[in-house]
């Protein structure tokens, strides 16, 4: 009998646990205070927004740290992955996933396909070029010039539409980078911040960048077409403005106070 009432206890023990655990509305590794778990496609190779950090193995940048705190603000938890740009930008026309961040230009051509809430980063193009370069500026650029760009990009995009250049498109623009530092490109085009953090950290005596900013477009958080996450993600970036929690992220990643 005493065996029989224990076995009981047991059944009804794990059956309980088993009730409270499939309650759970949240789960895996999101980053968030609770509630739903949002699948965010983004880069790991756009310092400094967003890259893998190589002794962590962890995502990290100025995108990745927002979109943690727009989580938190507005209530839910978040998981990243990981992909190429342009599968990122393929991910919300399908809606495999729920958000997408990843220093993300608003274009009305990618308005017809996808949603984006308010901008966050004001951006624009710049070229990079070899310091003993002759070229100044993308007017200078001919047929005969090979220019590296990101796949799926703006930057591709310009060049394609306005210069003769054989344009090669590169999954990661790092890539485009070591090329033109290698001498097989004679200039790259790409987002303002990427170029100039690139040859801070890796190419101070070997590249500079030429010319003025181009396009000028901001970046956004995308999301599928009518998706319900807009307006409470909007709603917390405009907090996040308000209360300088946006100030002190954008100040660690940037080193300065962020534009009026």
């Amino acid at each position: 009998m005493k065996r029989k009432l224990l076995l009981s206890f047991v059944l009804i023990t794990t059956l309980a646990l088993v009730a409270a655990c499939g309650s759970s509305e949240s789960s895996g590794d999101g980053d968030g205070d609770g509630g739903k778990v949002y699948s965010v496609a983004t880069d790991s190779n756009f310092q400094p927004f967003e890259y893998m950090n190589p002794e962590t193995n962890e995502l990290e940048g100025f995108d990745i740290d927002l979109m943690k705190a727009i989580a938190e603000e507005a209530g839910f938890s978040v998981d990243f992955e990981t992909m190429e740009f342009d599968g990122l930008l393929g991910s919300m026309r399908t809606g495999k996933n729920d958000i997408g961040i990843a220093g993300i230009s608003i274009t009305e051509e990618r308005k017809e396909e996808i949603d984006f809430s308010d901008k966050y980063y004001d951006s624009g193009l710049i070229l990079a070029v070899p310091v003993d370069s002759d070229i100044e500026s993308v007017e200078d650029l001919t047929a005969d010039h090979k220019v590296g760009a990101r796949q799926g990009s703006t930057s591709e995009d310009y060049l394609l539409n306005n210069t003769d250049a054989e344009v090669s498109a590169f999954p990661e623009i790092v890539t485009a980078y070591m090329d033109l530092q290698a001498g097989r490109l004679d200039a790259v085009l790409y987002d303002l911040p990427n170029v100039q953090y690139y040859i801070k950290e890796n190419a101070q005596d070997e590249l500079k960048t030429v010319g003025e900013v181009l396009e000028g477009q901001p970046y956004g958080i995308a999301f599928p077409k009518d998706s319900d996450l807009v307006e409470p993600v909007n709603e917390a970036l405009a907090t996040l403005k308000e209360n300088g929690t946006y100030a002190e992220i954008y100040e660690e990643w940037f080193g300065t106070q962020p534009p009026q």
